[in-house]
């Protein structure tokens, strides 16, 4: 028997920028923001000057890549049969029929090329380094769903959003405003990029069933579901652990954002009291809240 479609499959797509705005996944695009702001809170609290335009640029092409990553993902998981039309996960519009994959590939690729344009200020500004972090940013966007072996089919998506989305991004940032490398930078990359790796684990997490059955191998696949339980409490608990580690270097202001920790105790709690299934999704968008909020109260407890 066919499951049910969603009715938002079954309903006539929405128009013009509403359907290019829901396959930009925006209820995820903070995890690209919170990097930024964090990098360029923590070198203005060890003395730097802001250079306010280069922040703006760097937030606007850190959103760019997630975007381009969202929408390629989302024509290359249609593409291999990974998403379908009866998906248990948010809409995917190429898989729900609204656009076509080679559209959803244009828009893709329009915004890596903006990421690009960007880069190359953030070049001038940054140097080699960034140079460096920039082309390693885009190919990673595309590498995620791209390719005969795509990051997001094996067990090392979580790393490589930890990597991408908290050290190389928080570094970075750090690096444009303050033009030198600081411990602090990796220290704050750990707790930004954490949250946002338990992100994609309930998203793997919520589809496991599905991934196995389509030949994928996350990391939640690999491992079962009590075991990504287990890895879920760790990711979103370690990073207040950090936390003090800053506050010990002479951060003190971090110790903020140790208000956020009954936030992240309840989302473990959802996770074990919740059943496999649509409702996971409420726990995917909340793990991205919390990761946000942790990432403004420590960006702001640096900046007192």
């Amino acid at each position: 028997m066919r499951p049910e479609l969603p009715a938002a499959v079954t309903a006539a797509p929405p128009s013009g920028w509403r359907v290019w705005w829901t396959a930009t996944r925006p209820r995820t695009l903070s995890i690209a923001a919170t990097p930024v702001l964090v990098g360029t809170a923590l070198a203005m609290a060890e003395g730097a000057a802001p250079v306010w335009l280069a922040m703006l640029a760097a937030l606007c092409c850190a959103i760019l890549i997630q975007v381009g990553t969202n929408l390629h993902n989302d024509a290359a998981d249609f593409e291999r049969g990974t998403d379908q039309p009866d998906r248990i996960g948010p809409l995917r519009v190429t898989a729900a029929g609204w656009a076509s994959p080679a559209a959803v590939r244009r828009a893709a690729a329009i915004s890596f090329a903006l990421a690009l344009v960007l880069g190359i200020y953030l070049v001038a500004v940054g140097g080699w380094p960034i140079f460096v972090a920039g082309i390693a940013s885009l190919l990673a966007g595309w590498s995620y769903s791209g390719g005969r072996h795509p990051v997001s089919h094996t067990p090392l998506g979580e790393l490589f959003v930890l990597v991408f989305f908290g050290l190389v991004a928080v570094a970075g940032s750090h690096w444009l405003q303050r033009g030198a490398w600081s411990p602090n930078a990796w220290l704050a990359g750990i707790v930004v990029g954490l949250p946002a790796a338990a992100v994609l684990l309930v998203n793997n997490y919520r589809d496991l069933e599905d991934d196995l059955r389509s030949g994928r191998r996350t990391l939640a696949a690999l491992i079962g579901r009590g075991n990504s339980r287990l890895a879920y409490a760790a990711m979103i608990s370690l990073p207040f652990a950090v936390l003090p580690v800053l506050a010990w270097h002479g951060l003190q202001g971090a110790l903020l954002g140790l208000l956020a920790l009954p936030f992240a105790a309840s989302l473990i709690r959802r996770l074990y009291r919740t059943a496999p299934g649509p409702q996971l999704n409420l726990l995917l968008a909340g793990t991205a809240q919390a990761g946000f909020a942790l990432g403004v109260l420590l960006a702001i407890g640096l900046l007192l």
